[in-house]
């Protein structure tokens, strides 16, 4: 029996990329053919660090060596320790963050759960606002405020308590949803009540790198603060250095009242996922919102090795700006050759989107890439956006490589 016939049709990655994946270094994958990708999908963004990082490699293989603790829900360990340790020497304190850290489920949709949970308990109100293009999850909470269509229509059920409203450059008109949201809230005819929470990416990855502008991020978060609302980022794709910065809030200026991280934060991609949140926020009462893999001491201590060996220093900030630098003029090159067929050319940092007029064209390129050996995604609510994320890691050699792949691909799918 094959194990497509064992396994569920739900299955989305192995369609696009039909092979078997046997080992992986760096921002390479090698299958059982023989045959090696550039990996410029990078686990969704949660290998920001490359595949088998030898410093992450060996800390993981010390620690099990030592038949260290596996498993401790949110039991105390040496592991939990030294993460929560260097966590805020490398990450809170040179950024003057003061914020609790609370262990949720392992996946980016268990912190915004958490994040969701809490506004509501903090507040005492239950509507959140949250934007056209975003996604935040898969699971019931979550997917209320995600708005791709087919994402959400698979829960099943009717998904509320939320309001929409238009994200920085929605639709090409110029608008940015701030002042609409701005005058519902201040009209007692609109009908909308005072949200306990508003959440947004400040690139939004999944609905097709969109990049939220630094005053339009400014401007929400002025509007929360005025009227009481909390602020929520969900950092699960862009944060742990993808834009740059190991937040991507950070170069706005704009401190969240709460944030979600997943995906790159145990390094390894192992699961591992956090919410934070200011102090005066935690009226969690012990055990009300907990998880059996909360506590994932592998993850932790890759997640720390990683913050000590990529985070003591501004070098990996600094070279994820170079090598943005260099992505972002070979693709606007490209964009300004195909100028007809690629109508938009965004990203930050090392996370990229190449945008098609015919929506078919981008799953085509991803197909021409992987035949020619490079692995890219797409997004966007018609898939019509070829999406990059490259492993930080990644040489300017391989970049140059995989972005003359993509060059070749492009070319020949406009040519078919």
């Amino acid at each position: 029996m094959t194990n497509a016939a064992v396994e569920s049709e739900v299955r989305t990655y192995c369609r696009s990329w039909p092979t078997t994946f046997t080992h992986g270094l760096g921002s390479r994958l090698h299958d059982d053919a023989g045959r090696s990708y550039l990996d410029f999908f990078a686990g969704a963004g949660a290998l920001n660090y490359g595949h088998n990082h030898p410093v992450l490699k060996q800390a993981l293989m010390s620690y099990l060596d030592q038949d260290g603790v596996i498993h401790s829900l949110d039991m105390a360990t040496t592991a939990r320790a030294g993460f929560l340790a260097a966590f805020g020497r490398r990450i809170l304190a040179p950024r003057n963050l003061d914020y609790r850290v609370q262990f949720c489920g392992p996946t980016g949709t268990n912190s915004v759960e958490a994040a969701l949970k809490l506004a509501r308990k903090v507040t005492g109100r239950s509507t959140v606002v949250a934007f056209t293009g975003a996604f935040h999850g898969m699971s019931l909470g979550s997917l209320a405020v995600t708005g791709n269509a087919s994402k959400r229509a698979g829960a099943g059920v009717t998904l509320g308590h939320t309001y929409r409203v238009p994200y920085d450059g929605f639709g090409d008109v110029g608008g940015s949803g701030l002042l609409l949201l701005e005058r519902m809230l201040d009209d007692s005819s609109s009908g909308v009540d005072l949200p306990a929470a508003v959440i947004v990416e400040t690139v939004q990855g999944e609905g097709g790198v969109n990049v939220a502008r630094t005053q339009w991020l400014t401007d929400l978060a002025g509007l929360c603060r005025s009227r009481g609302i909390l602020l929520i980022v969900d950092d699960v794709q862009m944060g742990c250095g993808r834009t740059g910065p190991f937040f991507s809030f950070e170069a706005t200026g704009v401190v969240p009242d709460i944030v979600c991280l997943s995906k790159s934060i145990s390094a390894y991609g192992l699961p591992m996922a956090l919410t934070l949140f200011r102090p005066e926020l935690d009226v969690w009462t012990p055990g009300e919102h907990n998880g059996t893999f909360r506590g994932s001491n592998p993850a932790f201590v890759t997640a720390t090795a990683a913050l000590e060996e990529f985070w003591q220093d501004g070098i990996l900030e600094k070279q994820t700006a170079d090598r943005a630098t260099l992505v972002e003029g070979q693709l606007r090159t490209l964009a300004d050759r195909y100028a007809g067929q690629i109508t938009g050319c965004r990203g930050r940092g090392l996370v990229w989107g190449l945008e098609f007029k015919d929506p078919a064209m981008a799953p085509r390129v991803s197909a021409h890439a992987f035949a020619r050996g490079l692995l890219v995604e797409t997004s966007g609510s018609a898939d019509q956006v070829v999406k990059l994320l490259p492993p930080l890691t990644t040489t300017e050699d391989e970049l140059a490589e995989g972005l003359a792949i993509l060059t070749a691909s492009i070319t020949t799918s406009l040519r078919t």
